[in-house]
C-alpha cells in the first residue's frame, strides 16, 4: 500500500543519516497531500523545530506548516495523561512524588517508560485526530526496545486494565495497513549494515513491519560512462593532445572528476547491498544528495519533493 496512508510511521535510522530531515519531509508531503499530521519528536532535541525554522516543540501539539502540527513527547505530561484518561485521575499540576516514584518503577522493569511514548502514539490513532502521525523516532539502537514495549508489558503484566491497553495497543502497531516503519540510512557501508541488521531485529522483536527504506543524501550521477572514459585517459596520459591542450591547471580538475566517478560507484555498490538485504517487496525511495547545510525549511521542502518524485 502507499508510504502515507498509513497512520502511524515511526522513522528511525543510525545516528547522523538524516532521520529527522526525512521524518520532517514525509510529514511535510502528508500535508500537502491534504492530510492532517502530526509530526513527533521523541527525544526533544530540537533539530525538528529547526527543520521548520520554528521555536522550541512541547507536549501540546501546535501548527508548523499548513496542515502540520507539530509537538515533543515529554514523560510526566504522557504519564499525567495517561492517568488522567485511563485511570479518570483529576490531576493538575506536578506530579511531584508520583513522578519520582515511577521514575524508580521505570529503572527497574524495562519498557515501562517507553511505553508512554508509544502508548501516547497508539491512543492518537485510536481516536483519530489525524489522518497520519509522523515519529521522529529513537536511533537504532533505541528504537527496537521502544517499539517492543507494549508487547514485553503485555507479557508481564497477566490481568487488569493495562494487560487490555497493551493488547490495543499491539493490535494498531501489529497492523501493517495502520503501521510501519521506515529506516532512513545512507550508501555507506557501516549505515547499510546497521540498516540491515534493524531491518531483521524489527521482524523477529516487534510487532511493527517495515514499510520502506529511504536512503538518504545519495550523489547524482554527474558523468556519462564516455566522460568518465575521457577523464581516465586524460589522467593516464598526461602527452594526450586534448590534455595538453587543456593545460597544467587541469589536474585538480580531472582529480575531482576522478573522485567523483569513484565516490558515485562506492555508493552503487552500497545501494546495490542494501537492496540485497532488505528484499525486493520493501520500496526504497531516494533524496538525494542537497549540498547544503541548511537543515531549515528550504530543505525540508527539498526532501520532501523529492520523497513526492519518488513516491508518486
Amino acid at each position: 500500500m502507499p508510504l502515507l496512508d498509513r497512520r502511524l510511521l515511526f522513522v528511525t535510522g543510525k545516528g547522523g543519516v538524516g532521520k529527522t530531515s526525512v521524518a520532517a519531509g514525509l510529514a511535510m508531503l502528508a500535508a500537502d497531500e491534504g492530510r492532517r499530521t502530526l509530526l513527533v519528536d521523541v527525544d526533544d532535541r530540537g533539530d525538528l523545530a529547526r527543520a521548520f525554522e520554528t521555536g522550541p516543540l512541547e507536549y501540546r501539539p501546535r501548527e508548523v506548516h499548513d496542515g502540520l502540527e507539530a509537538m515533543a513527547m515529554d514523560t510526566e505530561e504522557s504519564l499525567k495523561e495517561y492517568l488522567k484518561i485511563q485511570l479518570r485521575l483529576p490531576l493538575i499540576g506536578p506530579l511531584g512524588p508520583l513522578a519520582r516514584s515511577f521514575d524508580f518503577v521505570a529503572r527497574a522493569a524495562p519498557g515501562v517508560r517507553e511505553i508512554l511514548t508509544v502508548g501516547k502514539l497508539a491512543h492518537e490513532v485510536r481516536v483519530g485526530t489525524y489522518d497520519l502521525i509522523v515519529v521522529d523516532a529513537s536511533a537504532t539502537g533505541h528504537v527496537v526496545g521502544q517499539l517492543a514495549s507494549p508487547a514485553a508489558i503485555h507479557d508481564l503484566v497477566r490481568l487488569g486494565p493495562v494487560r487490555e491497553q497493551t493488547a490495543w495497543m499491539l493490535e494498531i502497531l501489529a497492523d501493517p495497513d495502520r503501521t510501519g516503519a521506515v529506516i532512513v540510512a545512507v550508501a555507506e557501508e557501516m549505515a547499510v549494515a546497521e540498516s540491515i541488521e534493524l531491518r531483521h531485529r524489527l521482524a523477529a522483536e516487534t510487532e511493527v513491519n517495515l514499510a520502506a527504506v529511504v536512503v538518504n543524501r545519495v550523489l547524482p550521477e554527474l558523468f556519462s560512462t564516455r566522460e568518465e572514459e575521457a577523464f581516465a585517459r586524460l589522467v593516464a596520459d598526461p602527452g594526450d593532445r586534448l590534455a595538453a591542450s587543456i593545460g597544467a591547471g587541469a589536474g585538480p580538475v580531472l582529480e575531482a572528476a576522478a573522485l567523483a566517478v569513484a565516490l558515485r560507484r562506492s555508493s552503487a555498490a552500497h545501494l546495490g547491498s542494501l537492496r540485497a538485504g532488505i528484499g525486493d517487496g520493501v520500496p526504497m525511495p531516494i533524496v538525494p544528495e542537497l549540498f547544503t547545510r541548511d537543515i531549515g525549511i528550504r530543505a525540508t521542502r527539498r526532501i520532501a519533493d523529492a520523497l513526492a518524485e519518488e513516491l508518486s
